[in-house]
């Protein structure tokens, strides 16, 4: 009988696809390699601004110099908290240069969101906007164990200044910090004795835990550099080629699926701060890509953009999607009205983005009895298992919780022994997932385990939401599920029951309290909807059904 372990997907990989691979020790390898080889090619292209590998290199050595110059040691966290930008790669480099651990931040991160990852990672050095340092990160470091900052203005590196996306007036020079490019552009070379290796962590990246606060998933170089180097090997796109930063670099899809994959191909990664449909459709005419990857929802929104058109996607090779479920139906009404056939993909932080995708050539099947369109097939270093609540394994076609054990998975979450044993038994991920697998090898995700809701791709964990609620002073009860979103995937709804001394209106209260998360939480993650119960179901011992309240929206978990 055929068992996961025998790994039936690999009929569904060409030869090169099933071929072991090689991987640099490092991305950091891996670029020094693409400037010895290709020094003048464009490696960033940002609006009208270009920077070549060469040019890169200097900027990023000079990053680094300044780095070490200000003491930051080996392993030493530097938190990088920008949009797409050059300087967003540039600090990566320079950080890693340095000997440096990166700690990407989500820049649509409010104050308390970010303190709590500044405190809980020891972050030495923080690099960030000079408007983001202004209104807020200055107050929010000073609280933290930050002694570096640098800050930079996104407008930079171009002279486009494209008002739909780069509008914002440039902040005042910081006194209180350093200046990126200038440290960048003091000529100095990198630090000698710091070269890293794949045992060494390259992120710390955050993702939210059963506690409720996020904890940081160790991706380790060596995870980076595998999945990067089986991108460039099974995505078969030529040398050199141009990739667009669809998602963002903060995002593990955006590092490990654009960034690190450019490098290891030496080519070009283009960006544009951050997304606009018109925007990105302007730069897929400038730049040409050759792929992208995003969630459905971006692709939803370009498809939706009046000025839309064939030709703005008949430069793609393939084009993938991860980060939030796939519809079938907007996969065929794509491709019949713009050509390119959108792949699923299907990863999580703690696997360093993705563990199974649709080959290039290859279509997903869509599952008869749920309409579930396939992620994809895992690569012949991985294998993927789905387990019962004992933990053994199902007969294939079975549901039960997805686990992975392969090169891309991550040793375990930053100083959180007991979790990383909990999810990592034995070095196998429970992704918390519930899915089956086919005879095929095909892999398909229907439901998930925990409470955790996907907004876009973004991760939103309830009790963070509730937590924010019931600081508002009419809040006695507060409870936070996911709801379908034919454009999100899902949105948040917050359930809650008032105080008794409460005396606005509910129309009036409901405006209140979506305010109140607006100004705390970043905008994926406020609830799109509150609804105002007398009551909130509970079980005997007082713990609030959040299951009976999904119920109520017809999708029962």
């Amino acid at each position: 009988m055929t068992t996961y372990e025998d790994m039936p997907w690999l009929g569904q990989l060409n030869e090169a696809q099933r071929a072991p691979v090689a991987p640099p020790e490092t991305i950091l390898h891996a670029f020094r390699s693409a400037v010895a080889a290709a020094p003048g090619h464009t490696f960033l292209a940002y609006f009208d601004g270009k920077l070549s590998y060469e040019e890169a290199d200097a900027l990023s050595d000079g990053i680094a110099a300044h780095l070490a110059a200000r003491g930051l040691g080996h392993g030493d966290r530097v938190a990088v908290i920008l949009q797409n930008s050059p300087q967003f790669a540039l600090a990566l480099l320079g950080a890693w240069k340095a000997g440096g651990t990166v700690v990407p931040v989500n820049p649509m991160y409010k104050d308390r969101e970010v303190a709590h990852v500044l405190r809980d990672a020891e972050v030495t050095a923080l690099v960030c906007s000079d408007r983001a340092w202004d209104a807020y990160l200055r107050a929010t470091a000073s609280d933290s164990p930050v002694r570096i900052a640098l800050t930079t203005c996104e407008r930079d590196l171009q002279t486009r200044d494209d008002p739909r996306v780069l509008g914002f007036e440039r902040a005042p020079r910081a006194d209180d910090a350093d200046d990126l490019l200038a440290a960048a552009r003091g000529g100095a070379p990198a630090p000698g004795g710091r070269e890293l290796t794949g045992a060494d962590t390259a992120l710390i990246s955050y993702t939210s835990g059963t506690s409720g606060a996020p904890k940081g998933a160790m991706n380790l170089h060596s995870n980076i550099a595998y999945n990067a180097e089986r991108q460039r090997v099974g995505g078969g796109l030529e040398e050199g080629a141009c990739i667009f930063a669809l998602a963002p670099l903060f995002h593990i899809t955006g590092m490990v699926c654009q960034l690190a994959p450019v490098i290891a191909n030496r080519g070009t990664l283009a960006l544009a701060y951050r997304f606009d449909a018109g925007v990105v459709l302007d730069a897929f005419l400038e730049h040409r890509p050759a792929f992208t990857v995003g969630p459905s929802t971006a692709f939803m929104a370009l498809a939706a953009h009046p000025g839309v058109s064939r030709d703005h996607f008949a430069s793609f090779s393939f084009i993938s999607s991860g980060g939030a479920p796939l519809p079938p139906a907007l996969v065929e009404k794509f491709r019949a009205a713009f050509g390119p056939y959108i792949r699923n993909g299907y990863g999580l932080t703690e696997c360093t983005a993705p563990c199974a995708s649709v080959p290039p050539e290859k279509e997903a099947p869509v599952d008869p009895a749920s309409g579930t369109l396939a992620v994809g097939v895992p690569g012949p270093e991985t294998v993927v298992r789905v387990l019962d609540e004992n933990g053994q394994p199902v007969p294939f076609g079975e549901l039960g919780e997805i686990a992975v054990r392969g090169p891309q998975v991550v040793p375990g979450y930053w100083r959180r022994p007991e979790e990383s044993a909990a999810a990592l038994p034995e070095g196998e991920l429970l992704t918390g997932d519930i899915g089956f697998m086919d005879a095929d090898g095909w892999l398909y995700v229907v439901d998930r385990k925990k409470d955790m809701i996907n907004a876009s791709g973004f991760k939103v964990w309830p009790r963070e939401v509730e937590d924010v609620l019931y600081a508002h002073p009419a809040v006695r009860e507060a409870a936070v599920v996911g709801v379908a979103d034919s454009y999100r995937g899902e949105s948040v709804k917050a359930y809650v029951s008032l105080r008794t001394e409460a005396r606005a209106e509910p129309s009036e209260l409901i405006e209140e309290l979506v305010e109140h998360c607006k100004a705390q939480l970043a905008a994926y993650k406020y609830p799109r909807e509150i609804e105002i119960l007398p009551e909130l179901p509970k079980t005997t011992s007082g713990k609030i059904l959040r299951r009976e309240l999904r119920s109520r929206q017809g999708s029962d978990a």
